[in-house]
């Protein structure tokens, strides 16, 4: 069978940035409120860029990183919750505007476990030996679909993008990846889309497409996934939370993150955590981190780290990567 692995990341991030003192502009709020209940300092909001640009700017980082040209990537996954528009694929858009000529490219929504689960997918395309280069990405606009006179989600989200390039190789790298959906707790993390309204139906006078999230269950569903899909690939793979130099959870608010740390009994410094400086960013937000972990030198060739997420679908996944970029 063949093996894949990372060879490069990358990742972009609007230049604007909203820190908590704007927020509280907006909506009855505090900068004290928000570090403490989420851990969130700011976060990057778009100026007029779409998923498309910042998706694009990450997939060149990752492919300078990486040093593959654009023509050597034969497939293209981008996760996103806020596409720039129904159709084509922001995939599409990104192999346009890159000169991936060759690249099979298409979307996927898994909301914030975007990334887990397009790495999952390349990573079947890989072993099967139909391609033999992926490069994906997690990337949101989500300053767009967010409700900004609601303090509950709006203080929360953030735009940026994150992406890797993997490819079939000789070397262990992606050892395993599990993911799953439970599909009964749809309604817990919703952004509703056009209506229908058509000759046969008129559709809701009050639509609006904006994210309306059960914070509190959600809150609960993703300490207990957390926990739950750590245990299951580390007991699937014969390895202990000691083997690992990372676990990388989805970023959403550092309270979860605080509260998986201390179900498993595990010390803290092990959890990377960089929401502080993005907010949850869905899709993006596992692939931005890793790009900051790569990019600063944490990771080293040989090191086990675990990617772990959740979100709206509900989905969730993990991860469990032998590194193998050396610096």
């Amino acid at each position: 069978m063949n093996e894949v692995q990372i060879i490069g990341t990358g990742s972009y991030a609007p230049l604007n940035i909203m820190t908590n003192q704007q927020m509280s502009e907006l909506v009855d709020t505090s900068d004290e409120w928000i570090v403490s209940m989420t851990g969130i300092k700011q976060r990057h909001i778009s100026q007029g860029e779409n998923t498309s640009d910042l998706a694009t700017k990450a997939a060149l980082e990752a492919l300078k990183d990486a040093n593959v040209k654009p023509e050597d990537i034969d497939l293209i996954i981008v996760a996103s919750t806020s596409p720039d528009q129904f159709v084509p694929a922001t995939a599409c858009i990104v192999q346009g505007n890159i000169g991936a000529d060759s690249a099979m490219a298409f979307d996927i929504s898994a909301a914030c476990t975007g990334f887990i689960f397009a790495l999952n997918i390349a990573m079947q395309f890989l072993k099967t030996g139909d391609r033999k280069r992926a490069l994906i990405i997690g990337a949101e606009v989500l300053s767009k679909i967010v409700d900004w006179t609601d303090r509950n989600t709006c203080i929360l989200f953030g735009d940026g993008a994150g992406a890797a390039v993997i490819e079939v190789g000789t070397k262990r790298g992606i050892i395993s990846v599990d993911s799953a959906s439970e599909g009964k707790k749809f309604d817990l993390l919703t952004c509703p889309t056009v209506d229908v309204i058509n000759t046969f139906s008129r559709g809701k006078v009050d639509f609006k497409a904006k994210i309306d999230m059960d914070g509190k269950e959600i809150f609960r569903f993703a300490v207990n996934i957390i926990v739950s899909s750590i245990d299951k690939i580390l007991k699937e793979n014969n390895y202990t939370l000691d083997d690992i130099k990372y676990v990388v959870c989805h970023q959403a608010n550092f309270r979860i993150i605080d509260f998986v740390v201390k179900r498993l009994k595990a010390d803290k410094d092990k959890f990377f955590v960089n929401l502080d400086k993005y907010g949850n960013t869905s899709a993006a937000s596992i692939a931005i981190a890793l790009d900051e972990m790569n990019k600063t030198n944490l990771l080293n060739a040989g090191d086990k780290i675990i990617l772990v997420g959740f979100g709206g679908g509900l989905t969730y996944g993990a991860s469990l990567i032998e590194w193998t970029i050396s610096k």
